[in-house]
């Protein structure tokens, strides 16, 4: 599948049948306009997010779309029960996950808990297997339980995943980040793509299935392209460039930044875009190295000013660099 530069995300809005409805909507008008590209995660809306998905792509062809979903962040149910009710009675009393291991709180990425979050992800969603799997956030744990244990913890994260793609249940897995890979070298919370990499490989072999990572670009956020925060191959790299350099896909995700920089930006920002919206998406999506611009569209209105992004040529570097400085 050739996957569309442009992906519809599915993070905000209430956890309500009203939004349940738009993003079922918006994703059968973003698949019957030629998108492909749909985003979501197990703790996005509690869940919601990716049950709408799954209606709609009931009744639709498997090959054509592509779905990632994500792991990590403890869900804590769509406000039904509290949280402490939700945790006890879905993970703590099963034995899937224990209190001590939720990290900040918030977090947690052990195997089981891994196996069991993309077990619901799939019910949800309606599917036999996930195209993409990601660690949401794993830059969460790294100032609470330092480097050392994060690398063992994510050897263990990463040796599940492993073996969930050689279940069937998911073809590539990845890191969603949101500060991780921007960080520079030496901050608390930063990700290095070079270790991530040789991690994969400890586990997985030389084909192990790490393919894919996420981080935020946007013309407020432009640091996956134009800041050196990856030491790779003896090189201070942009992320853009590391994961060019170790043949990685890069979803990047807060493309418009929840629409808050859609006001400070003309209408035509490029040749061929008529709207703020259309600008913003143009420049994240033809930033080189970028697989897919994910945006969250909750509403068919979005998906119709969005759309014929997906028709135009992508920008020249420079004229993306000119944007940034």
């Amino acid at each position: 599948m050739e996957l569309t530069r442009i992906g519809l995300g599915t993070y905000l809005g209430a956890p309500d049948a009203a939004t349940d409805a738009g993003y079922e909507a918006s994703a059968r008008a973003f698949a019957e306009g030629g998108g492909n590209v749909f985003d979501t995660a197990a703790n996005y809306r509690g869940g919601r997010s990716e049950r709408a998905l799954g209606r709609a792509f009931a009744g639709r062809p498997r090959e054509g779309f592509f779905v990632s979903t994500k792991a990590g962040y403890l869900p804590m149910g769509d406000g039904g029960e509290s949280p402490r009710d939700w945790f006890q009675r879905v993970l703590a009393g099963p034995g899937i996950l224990a209190a001590a291991d939720v990290v900040d709180g918030c977090h947690a990425m052990t195997p089981r808990y891994l196996a069991h979050q993309l077990g619901v992800s799939l019910e949800a969603l309606g599917v036999a297997r996930v195209d993409l799997f990601h660690l949401h956030n794993p830059e969460q744990q790294l100032p609470a339980i330092g480097r050392p244990a994060f690398r063992e913890a994510i050897r263990k994260a990463f040796g599940a995943c492993e073996d969930l793609a050689a279940r069937g249940l998911l073809a590539e897995y990845g890191c969603a980040t949101w500060n991780g890979f921007r960080a520079a070298p030496g901050a608390p919370d930063h990700l290095s793509l070079e270790e991530l990499l040789e991690d994969a490989e400890a586990v997985g072999g030389p084909a192990h299935r790490f393919r894919w990572i996420q981080l935020p670009l946007n013309l407020a956020m432009p640091e996956a392209f134009t800041a050196a925060t990856q030491p790779f191959g003896g090189r201070l790299l942009t992320p853009l460039e590391a994961a060019r350099a170790a043949g990685l896909k890069v979803q990047v995700s807060g493309s418009l930044m929840q629409a808050r920089i859609l006001s400070r930006l003309p209408a035509a920002l490029f040749p061929g875009c008529a709207t703020p919206s259309q600008g913003a998406l143009q420049f994240a999506s033809s930033c080189p190295g970028v697989t897919s611009a994910l945006c969250g569209m909750s509403r068919p209105a979005h998906v119709a000013e969005n759309l014929p992004v997906l028709a135009l040529p992508r920008a020249r570097e420079e004229e993306l660099r000119a944007l940034v400085g």
